[in-house]
C-alpha cells in the first residue's frame, strides 16, 4: 500500500473540490479546469516560501510550471482544436442539410424509418467529425423530420444524442475523449491509439446500441412534445398571443413605439405591426403609432386587461398562430433557438443582455426541459439547453443561426453554404484519416495540415477558424491534463489503484475490468467526460499493473465508459443539446439511459476481452 504523503493529500483535496465544481457548475467547467491548473502550479513555490519562514516543516512537491502548462501544448489539445476546424469546414458546405433532405424523402411519415435513419446517419458521421458538432448540425434536420412526419421530436432527439456518443467510439477522432485518453495512455507508457485501434469494438457497441434504440429504447423514450405543425401550439401560446388595435382617442397616437410601450413595466412584447395591410417586424421602436394600427402582442390575460384600459386599445377577435406571425415576409419568422453549451449567454437574462435590441428578435416563450415559461421571462437566468421560441425577421434568424451562442432547431435556408466545396471538404477529412492511419505521420500533424488545407482551398475563411473552435473544450483539456500529471507525480494514482484492487480482491480480472467501466461511467454522468478520463486512466493503468493484467485493455474500458454518459442531461454536451427541444425531464435520461448503460457495461467488458485480451 502506497504511503500517504502531503502531496497525495493535497492532490486528493484538489480532485474532490474539482469534482464538486464539475458536477454543480457554479462556474463553467473550463474555468474550474484552469483554476485546478493554476492551483497545482502554485503549490510548490508557495510551500517553499512557507517552509523558508518556518511555517511548514517541508515543501510539498507538486508539478513544475512546464508540466502545468503542458496541456496547452499537448497533442490531444491541438488535435481536438484541429478537428473542430475540420468539422466546421464540412458543415459550411451544407452537405449535412442535403443529406437531411434526402432522408426526409425516404422516411416520410414513418416514425420507425425516421428513427432508423437518424441513428444510421449520426453514428457513422460521429466517427469522423466531432460528435458534439454532428449533433449540433443534425438537430435542426431531425426536428424538421419529425414535423414533416407529424411525429413527436422527443422520440428522435434523445436517440440522436445517444447514437452520436456510441458513434464516437468508432475512430480515434470521433470524440475529444478518445484523443485525450490516447495522449494520456502514451504518456504513461501504455501506448497511443491508432486511428482505427478500437473500430472493431466500436462497431459491436454501435450495433448493440442501434438495436436497443430501435426496440427497447423506442418503447421507453417518451413523446414529451406532441406532434404539432404550429410552434405556437407546441409552446401552448393560445392564451398569451393576441392582437390589439389603437383607438383614435388613444394616448399612444403620434408617440414612438419605444417611448410609448418599449419602457413599460407591464409584461408585454410587441411582435409585429400591421398598418394598411402591410406587416412590420423588428425593429419597431422608431415607428410612430397611428390610429388604426394593429399590434400582435405577447402577454397574459391580466396584463392585457390593464393594457386595454390604460393605453386606449381594443381587442381584435382573431386567433394569432404561426401563420399570423410569419405573414411579414416570405421566409421563416418563428423558430426555436437552443442556448449552446459554450454560449456567453449562460447565467445572463434576456434583460441583462438586451436580447431584443441586440438581435432584433423577440422571445415569446422559454422551455427548460418539460417546463414552459411564458410570462416574466426577462429576468430568468438562461441555462445551457434552454429553448427559446423566437420571432424575428428572416435576416435576424439567419444571423442567429450563424451565432455560436445558439443552435436554431429548425433548418434555415441559408444563402452562404459552399456547396461547390463539398468534394474538397469531405476529401480533406478523408485524407487526414488515411494519412493518420496508413503513414507514420502523427494524427496531430495530419489534423493541423487538414485545418490549414480547409483555409487554403477556401472551404473556410481565415476569420472563421476562430469561431469554429469550441474554446471552452480547449481550455478544459489544457486545465485538466496537469491534474493527471500531478496524480502520477505524487503517487495518488497508485494509492487509488491500491484501494480499488484491495476492494475488488475477490473479483477475477474481468470483474475488475468491469468495475472500472462502471465507476467511470457513473463518474462521467455527473462530471466532464474529459475530467473522468484524466482521473481514471492513470488509476486503471496502475491497477492493471498490480494485478498482472493488460493495462491497454483497462485504458480502453475507461475510454469507452467516458464516451457514453446516457443517464443524465449534464453527462455529455449532446444530451444538453436535445434537453429543451425534446421537452425532456431529468428522469427520462435515467429511464432510457440506465438500461443502455447496463447493456454497454456488459457488452464492452466482454468485447474488450476479445479485441484486447485482459491477460495479454
Amino acid at each position: 500500500m502506497a504511503a500517504i504523503t502531503p502531496g497525495i493529500v493535497f492532490v486528493s483535496l484538489v480532485i474532490l473540490v474539482a469534482l464538486v465544481l464539475f458536477a454543480t457548475e457554479p462556474v463553467p467547467v473550463d474555468i474550474t479546469a484552469i483554476g485546478v491548473m493554476v492551483t497545482l502550479m502554485l503549490v510548490t513555490p508557495v510551500t517553499e516560501a512557507l517552509t523558508s519562514i518556518g511555517l511548514l516543516a517541508a515543501p510539498i512537491r507538486m508539478i513544475s510550471v512546464e508540466q502545468g502548462l503542458s496541456g496547452f501544448a499537448s497533442q490531444a489539445t491541438l488535435t481536438v482544436l484541429a478537428m473542430f476546424i475540420l468539422s466546421e469546414g464540412v458543415q459550411r458546405t451544407g452537405v449535412i442539410q442535403i443529406l437531411g433532405a434526402k432522408i426526409a424523402a425516404v422516411t416520410r411519415e414513418s416514425e420507425g424509418r425516421q428513427l432508423g435513419a437518424v441513428v444510421g446517419v449520426v453514428a457513422p458521421i460521429s466517427g469522423f467529425i466531432n460528435n458534439t458538432a454532428a449533433v449540433a448540425i443534425l438537430l435542426p434536420m431531425v426536428t424538421d423530420l419529425a414535423e414533416r412526419g407529424r411525429n413527436s421530436p422527443s422520440k428522435l432527439l434523445l436517440p440522436l444524442s445517444y447514437a452520436s456518443m456510441f458513434g464516437g467510439t468508432l475512430t480515434l477522432i470521433g470524440t475529444s475523449t478518445n484523443i485525450l485518453a490516447s495522449d494520456i495512455s502514451a504518456r504513461l507508457g501504455v501506448g497511443a491509439f491508432s486511428m482505427f485501434e478500437f473500430t472493431g469494438l466500436g462497431l459491436v457497441v454501435t450495433l448493440v446500441g442501434t438495436v436497443y434504440l430501435l426496440t427497447v429504447g423506442r418503447y421507453l423514450t417518451p413523446a414529451r412534445i406532441r406532434p404539432q405543425s404550429d410552434l405556437t401550439e407546441e409552446f401552448e401560446m393560445a392564451e398569451y398571443l393576441t392582437e390589439v388595435v389603437v383607438r383614435e382617442d388613444s394616448p399612444l397616437v403620434d408617440q414612438r413605439v419605444q417611448d410609448a410601450l418599449g419602457e413599460t413595466a407591464l409584461d408585454v412584447d410587441l411582435l409585429q405591426l400591421i398598418r394598411d395591410g402591410e406587416v412590420f417586424l423588428e425593429p419597431l421602436g422608431p415607428k410612430e403609432i397611428q390610429a388604426g394600427d394593429v399590434f400582435a402582442v405577447r402577454t397574459d390575460r391580466d396584463t392585457l386587461v390593464e393594457l386595454l384600459d390604460v393605453e386606449g386599445l381594443d381587442l381584435v377577435p382573431v386567433r394569432v398562430d404561426e401563420e399570423t406571425l410569419e405573414a411579414g415576409e416570405s421566409g421563416q419568422n418563428l423558430v426555436e433557438v437552443v442556448v449552446a453549451p459554450q454560449s456567453a449567454l449562460v447565467g445572463e437574462s434576456l434583460s441583462s443582455i438586451g436580447f431584443r435590441q441586440r438581435y432584433d428578435a423577440t422571445v415569446l416563450a422559454l422551455r427548460r426541459g418539460g417546463e414552459l415559461i411564458r410570462r416574466r421571462m426577462d429576468n430568468v437566468p438562461l441555462q445551457v439547453g434552454d429553448t427559446l421560441l423566437v420571432q424575428a425577421t428572416t435576416d435576424s434568424i439567419e444571423r442567429l443561426d450563424q451565432n455560436r451562442d445558439f443552435i436554431v432547431a429548425q433548418e434555415i435556408q441559408r444563402r452562404d453554404f459552399r456547396e461547390s466545396k463539398i468534394p474538397v471538404a469531405v476529401g480533406i477529412v478523408a485524407l487526414v484519416v488515411l494519412v493518420a492511419a496508413l503513414t507514420p505521420i502523427e494524427i496531430v500533424v495530419a489534423a493541423l495540415a487538414g485545418a490549414l488545407a480547409m483555409v487554403a482551398t477556401r472551404c473556410l475563411k481565415p476569420t472563421e477558424i476562430y469561431d469554429a473552435v469550441q474554446w471552452d473544450v480547449i481550455f478544459l483539456l489544457a486545465g485538466v491534463i496537469p491534474l493527471g500529471i500531478a496524480m502520477q507525480e505524487t503517487g495518488a494514482d497508485q494509492l487509488l489503484a491500491d484501494g480499488v484492487v484491495a476492494s475488488a480482491s475477490a473479483l477475477p480480472m474481468l470483474g475488475v475490468l468491469g468495475l472500472f467501466y462502471v465507476v467511470t461511467a457513473l463518474l462521467t454522468n455527473v462530471v466532464s467526460n474529459n475530467a473522468s478520463v484524466v482521473l481514471m486512466v492513470p488509476v486503471a493503468v496502475e491497477a492493471a499493473t498490480q494485478i498482472g493484467a493488460n493495462p491497454f485493455s483497462f485504458v480502453i474500458a475507461v475510454t469507452f465508459a467516458a464516451s457514453t454518459a446516457f443517464m443524465t442531461p449534464v453527462g455529455y454536451q449532446t444530451n444538453l443539446f436535445v434537453y429543451g427541444p425534446g421537452g425532456y425531464k431529468f428522469t427520462d435520461y435515467v429511464r432510457v439511459g440506465a438500461p443502455l448503460q447496463l447493456v454497454f457495461a456488459v457488452v464492452t467488458t466482454l468485447g474488450i476481452t476479445v479485441f484486447f485480451p485482459v491477460t495479454g
